[in-house]
């Protein structure tokens, strides 16, 4: 019988466009019910796939802190969290959830 082999995935290497960013932090919006910190890794997730390094010098952060503060590890602040989502060239929308 043949061994299967298996890679781990990485959602990064898939994130190429600004649309798919964008479609991909929509989606996990909709399943984090509230979990900062899922938030914040999938946005961890848009800053490798568009790097790392680009994304703290836009940001106005170090790098290591960008890592810290991505990491899913933690919620980081509402100002790390729109100064990384400026310099992923994404916005915040609100919408009416229900009346």
């Amino acid at each position: 019988m043949k061994k299967t082999v298996t890679t781990r995935y990485d959602v990064a290497e898939h994130l190429r466009t600004p649309e798919e960013m964008a479609a991909y932090l929509e989606a996990c919006f909709e399943e984090a019910n509230g979990d900062a910190a899922f938030i914040a890794k999938a946005l961890g997730d848009i800053a490798r796939a568009k790097g790392m390094a680009r994304v703290a010098r836009d940001a106005g952060l170090s790098r290591e802190s960008l890592y810290k503060a991505l990491s899913g590890e933690r919620s980081p602040g509402f100002d790390t969290i729109l100064k990384v989502m400026d310099a992923l060239g994404l916005r915040l929308r609100a919408v009416a959830s229900r009346e």
